[in-house]
C-alpha cells in the first residue's frame, strides 16, 4: 500500500507541528530567539509554539530564588578578621534581560552578593556587625538590587546569616560581657545600699522624736525571737541607759 505525496507531507507537517508545542508553566516564561534575534515579548504561559530550527527557546523561572552565599573572609573597620555568611532572595522580572544582558544570571548574582559581602561589612566595626544586622541588610538589599537591575533581577532581601568570630575574639567578648554584668551588679548593689540608708536615717529621725517607739521595737524583737522556741533570749540593752548609768557612778564618786 502506497501514500500518495500529498498524504505523507500532511503526516510531516502534523508531526512537525505536534513537535513545535511547547507547555510553560504559570511560573515561566519561554524567551524565543527567531533565526537569532531576539523577539519583543517572551510567550507563556500555557502552550505556545517554537518553529525549531528557525526559532530556539530558553525556558526562564519568575519564582524567587533562594541563594545561600558561602562564608567569607571580612577584615572590619576594626581589623578582626571574621567569616560571614548570608542569604539571599531574588527573582527574575524581565526574562529578556536576565538572558541577554548577562550570560548566566545566577552565577552572576552569586558573584556580585558575594563581593558586595565583603566590601560592605568591611567598613563597619565588629560590634555594629553584630547588633546592626537589620540596617546592614538593608544596605547590602539596596546595593545588590541597584547592581543587578540592569540584569533584569528584583534582589527582595538579604539576610546575613552567620559570624564566625575567632576562638580569642570570644574569649575576650565573654571576658567583656562578664565584666559589664558584674558593674551593673555593683551599681545597683550601692543603689541598694544608699536607698537602706536613707531609709535609716528616716527611721533614726521618726524614733528619736519619739523615744517610746525604741521601747515598741525591742518588745517586737522580742516577740519575734520568743517565737522561734529558742532557749536562749538576747535582751538588748540601749546604749543611752549604760551612758545614764556611767553618770550616776561618777557623780557619787564625785
Amino acid at each position: 500500500m502506497t501514500f500518495p505525496p500529498y498524504a505523507l507531507l500532511l503526516i510531516i507537517v502534523v508531526f512537525y507541528l505536534i513537535a513545535s508545542i511547547k507547555i510553560l508553566a504559570e511560573y515561566e516564561r519561554g524567551v524565543i530567539f527567531r533565526l537569532g534575534k531576539l523577539l519583543s515579548r517572551p510567550k507563556g504561559p500555557g502552550v505556545i509554539l517554537v518553529f525549531a530550527p528557525i526559532d530556539r527557546i530558553v525556558r526562564v523561572s519568575l519564582r524567587t530564588i533562594v541563594l545561600d552565599v558561602p562564608p567569607q573572609d571580612v577584615i572590619t573597620r576594626d581589623n578582626v578578621s571574621v567569616k560571614v555568611s548570608a542569604v539571599l532572595y531574588f527573582r527574575v522580572m524581565d526574562p529578556r534581560k536576565a538572558i541577554v544582558e548577562v550570560e548566566s544570571y545566577h552565577y552572576a548574582t552569586s558573584q556580585l552578593a558575594q563581593t558586595t559581602l565583603r566590601s560592605v561589612l568591611g567598613q563597619v566595626e565588629l560590634d555594629d556587625l553584630l547588633s546592626q544586622r537589620e540596617r546592614l541588610n538593608q544596605q547590602l538589599q539596596q546595593i545588590l538590587d541597584l547592581h543587578a537591575d540592569p540584569w533584569g533581577i528584583k534582589v527582595s532581601a538579604v539576610e546575613v546569616k552567620h559570624v564566625d568570630l575567632p576562638a580569642d575574639m570570644q574569649r575576650a567578648m565573654a571576658r567583656q560581657a562578664e565584666a559589664e554584668r558584674e558593674k551593673r551588679a555593683k551599681i545597683i548593689h550601692a543603689s541598694g545600699e544608699l536607698e537602706a540608708s536613707k531609709n535609716l536615717a528616716q527611721a533614726a529621725a521618726t524614733i528619736a522624736a519619739q523615744p517610746t517607739a525604741i521601747t515598741l521595737r525591742y518588745l517586737q524583737t522580742l516577740t519575734e525571737i520568743a517565737s522561734e522556741k529558742n532557749s536562749t533570749i538576747v535582751f538588748p540593752l540601749p546604749i543611752e541607759m549604760l551612758h545614764a548609768l556611767d553618770r550616776m557612778l561618777d557623780s557619787r564618786k564625785s
